[in-house]
């Protein structure tokens, strides 16, 4: 084992991958036909898809690659959004609809493709299971499989808990609604591999330059404490970490904290008996737990969302009494690590994505769903300043509402309305 980058938060991610050389920070002005603010997937997939277009690009990173949700999150890759399509269809028609559900799908093959294109090694294994714990969850997944099957194209596996049994060994679920096309990866591994095949495309990558300031006009300007650049076009893909970069985009997302453990290595026999065809798996709670195993045999679980973005107290302990919940065959076992960060949701949790001007493009409210979407919005950022907007233009057309309360008053509205959510997958 490596050891851990002391620029990251400390996780399994971070001890498992090499250290990475310090990139420079900016020093001086200098000037780029596209800047990006966040050295993030979104950023990172916005800079590669304009190098393969030939675009000179610079990317102003406030920390490390991947030093936000990008390195620290779930590393499940789910076809979709943050959002069901039965939210899609509200807020901008079925036929809008669909034709966004199947950009996910380009998503989730661009991830793919680029995996294997720039030799990215970050542990992908196939398979994702949604898991109910009750009855009204299982007619909710049943429902949704029935519609993404009929309506989107898009058919899914059903597992009774018989079936669900021969894969995974927890009796706390009743079914699974099975996707063989989404999967898993290390998120850190994935963020690090996408820099190095920008970078290798001529994209400039400046770490510990966080941006103070944008300077919006003909020709806008991101501005750090030592320099400034200048570009045709600037991407900001900052998410839940803007900070006074642009108000009318922090309005419209939330920052919410979320947290992993790790267990120590459990060997190769013992992990597979939990998950034995290695694919992930979440439930659909609004407290929800998720997990999968690691390349090293580790059990990987997270859940225990903070919408306070408090940390809880005693998080490794919280964290293991939700796996052994789950495996109470690893009565035995503790978390070894515990950390988290923060995701960024909407309030309708679907895809923000857009222009704040018609030179300065942006991409956020993932809502803890951006693994492979933000490959995607990286893209369709990029054909958009090609002069191709259609695909932007259809992310355009979903309303999206500012946070109520404000700076002072949103988190504690959000906290109380997740606090009912959370209360009625108890009593219901």
């Amino acid at each position: 084992m490596s050891r851990a980058d002391p620029d990251h938060v400390a996780s399994w991610y971070a001890d498992s991958v090499p250290a990475q050389p310090l990139r420079p920070a900016l020093a001086g002005d200098c000037h780029a036909d596209v800047c990006v603010l966040g050295a993030g997937y979104t950023g990172l997939s916005a800079a590669l898809s304009l190098a393969e277009r030939g675009y000179r690009v610079v990317v102003l990173e406030a920390r490390r690659v991947g030093w936000g949700a990008s390195g620290r999150n779930g590393g499940q890759a789910i076809v979709g959004y943050g959002c069901e399509v039965d939210m899609l269809e509200r807020l901008v028609g079925h036929a809008d609809a669909r034709v966004l559900f199947d950009f996910s799908r380009d998503g989730m093959a661009l991830l793919k493709h680029r995996l294997a294109h720039y030799a990215i090694h970050c542990d992908w294994r196939d398979g994702h299971a949604s898991v109910p714990i009750n009855a009204r969850q299982e007619r909710g997944l049943r429902a949704g499989l029935v519609e993404l099957a009929q309506r989107y194209d898009y058919p899914l596996q059903w597992w009774d808990r018989q079936q669900l049994g021969q894969h995974l060994a927890s009796p706390r679920y009743c079914g699974a609604m099975f996707d063989a096309a989404s999967g898993h990866l290390h998120p850190l591994a994935y963020a690090q591999g996408l820099a190095r095949a920008a970078e290798g495309l001529g994209v400039t990558v400046h770490e510990q330059s966080p941006v103070l300031a944008l300077a919006r006009g003909p020709r806008p300007q991101l501005r750090t404490a030592h320099g400034r650049v200048s570009a045709e076009h600037v991407v900001i893909a900052g998410n839940a970490w803007l900070q006074g970069i642009a108000p009318e985009l922090e309005s419209r997302i939330m920052p919410v904290g979320t947290y992993i453990g790790a267990t120590p290595p459990l060997g190769a026999e013992r992990a597979r008996a939990l998950i034995r065809n290695d694919m992930a798996v979440a439930d659909v709670s609004w407290a929800l737990d998720y997990f999968r195993l690691s390349a090293d045999h580790r059990l990987l679980f997270g859940g225990r969302a903070s919408y306070s973005a408090l940390p809880p107290p005693g998080l490794r302990g919280v964290m293991t009494r939700r796996m052994h919940a789950v495996f109470p065959q690893l009565k035995d076992v503790a978390m070894e690590q515990a950390w988290g960060g923060y995701v960024d949701i909407t309030r309708n949790r679907a895809p923000h994505w857009g222009r704040l001007t018609p030179n300065v493009y942006f991409a956020q409210g993932f809502s803890g769903h951006g693994v492979a979407a933000t490959g995607l919005a990286g893209a369709v950022i990029a054909e958009a300043i090609a002069g191709q907007s259609q695909r932007l233009d259809v992310f355009e057309r979903i309303a999206h509402r500012p946070f109520p309360g404000g700076r002072l008053l949103r988190t504690p509205l959000l906290v109380a309305a997740m606090s009912w959510y959370k209360l009625r997958d108890v009593l219901w």
